[in-house]
């Protein structure tokens, strides 16, 4: 399969997933961006795994299509920087920093987690 169509496919996924996420937990100003926060976290944890299972022998087009494409589209760092600045501007500064720092830390934890599987998976 051509990189260009892997990509446009997984992304195609992904964003679907990403948009029926939304829904279940829909963004309302001045409230902790579930949605976001669980596809950034649940994305980190699966780029992580990815990356170690596909790091020998998988092909360059699987891993575009699973790591550019699928969780590309999957999880979103502009809806992220969106949302802080939709609940700094709702008078929630506070929250909107710990939105920040919590899906930062959780987010490297998950990569970290993921990863870690993946390798064992792996069997590095």
């Amino acid at each position: 399969m051509n990189a260009w169509v892997a990509v446009a496919l997984g992304s195609a996924l992904g964003g679907v997933a990403r948009h029926g996420i939304a829904r279940l937990w829909p963004m309302v100003p001045g409230t902790w961006p579930v949605a976001t926060m669980s596809v950034n976290i649940v994305g980190s944890f699966a780029i992580g795994l990815v990356a170690a299972l596909t790091a020998r022998d998988s092909g360059e087009t699987a891993r575009l299509f699973w790591m550019t494409g699928v969780l590309g589209g999957f999880t979103t760092y502009s809806a992220f920087a969106l949302e802080t600045v939709t609940l700094a501007s709702a008078g929630a500064a506070g929250r909107a920093a710990l939105y920040v720092a919590a899906t930062v830390a959780l987010c490297l934890v998950a990569a970290v987690a993921g990863r870690t599987l993946g390798l064992a998976l792996a069997g590095d």
